[in-house]
């Protein structure tokens, strides 16, 4: 069981590195990987079971505890993201399938990733963690709302198909993982160290898939496309903050926040993409799933070494007032 442990604790710090991997493998054998596609919604119930698994009490403990933040972060979640994908769709003229995939991304809930972030940020990691929890439960009705809202000009959104998607691939499997937890206790114990990492071997495979499915227009649309991607993400970072510092929360509450609006659940919009629209609709939902555990860690590095220099100098002070 320690053996698990360390393993599922190495996987977890080097998740990026397994997000490369996948991509490359997808690259180079895409005509192996590309029939894992098939099984993308089943992969990422995989992963909102595991979810599932890791909800308590406590996650809603906080939204009773300190509700304006977890409100604000909400709505930040779900206005910032959506707007920005639909600003960047008009703003840079993007072709109806690049542009459904942006936006897509952006109608999506919060990413478990971000809990993971936010807690090596220094950042409130309980306010991530009721946010992420809230933002995903409110999925099945806020999430093909807002792509019906913002994406029907380039193409024909079916809400009610969407909604079915998103109850089927998020919330069943949280509320398995969920009814697992309470009444099969043992069980649940035992799986909490091996879930992380079925999470990032599911997610890998995603992100191969698409990879391997969509090669031709990857290679074609190229470093364009991941510019709009990372533009959308650091935009999300960006706004996250100086929203939440305009609503005067303190400083791990804002950095909470940023990262929660800036790190989607990118895997249901592969999944969502997938299920119903163009394959190439999928690819800006592969791309930010690498891209945001790329500036996640990086933010969080920042902010790390900010806390420790502050911690430091208040040290130094109190120890020379003494």
């Amino acid at each position: 069981m320690q053996t698990i442990k360390k393993v599922s604790h190495f996987i977890n710090k080097t998740f990026v590195l397994w997000m490369l991997i996948a991509a490359i493998l997808g690259f180079s054998f895409p005509s192996v990987i590309s029939q894992i596609a098939p099984y993308i919604p089943y992969l990422l119930g995989i992963v909102m079971f595991g979810m599932g698994m890791t909800i308590s009490t406590n996650d809603f403990k906080e939204v009773f505890k300190s509700p304006k933040s977890v409100c604000i972060g909400v709505i930040l979640q779900y206005t910032v993201m959506p707007i920005t994908a639909y600003l960047i769709a008009k703003g840079l003229n993007l072709s109806p399938d690049v542009a459904l995939g942006v936006i897509l991304v952006g109608c999506c809930p919060g990413g478990t990733a971000s809990n993971v972030i936010s807690y090596l940020a220094k950042a409130n990691t309980a306010l991530s963690v009721s946010v992420t929890t809230v933002s995903t439960l409110l999925a099945p009705i806020v999430t093909p709302s807002l792509i019906y809202l913002f994406a029907r000009e380039w193409l024909n959104v079916s809400f009610f198909d969407m909604f079915f998607s998103v109850i089927q691939v998020v919330l069943i499997p949280i509320i398995l993982g969920f009814i697992v937890q309470k009444f099969f206790t043992p069980v649940a114990e035992k799986s909490v160290d091996i879930l992380p990492i079925i999470s990032v071997v599911a997610i890998s495979l995603i992100l191969s898939s698409v990879v391997a499915g969509n090669k031709t227009q990857i290679i074609a649309t190229g470093l364009s496309l991941f510019g709009v991607v990372l533009l959308h993400n650091v935009s999300g970072l960006t706004f996250g903050y100086l929203l939440a510092k305009l609503f005067k929360l303190d400083r791990p509450d804002k950095r909470a926040i940023s990262i929660e609006v800036g790190m989607q659940n990118s895997g249901l919009a592969v999944s969502l993409a997938t299920a119903h629209f163009n394959p190439l609709s999928a690819v800006p939902g592969a791309i930010f799933s690498f891209v945001h555990l790329i500036t996640g860690p990086i933010i969080a590095i920042i902010w790390s070494n900010q806390t420790k220099r502050v911690n430091t100098k208040a040290q130094l002070i109190e120890s020379e007032a003494n």
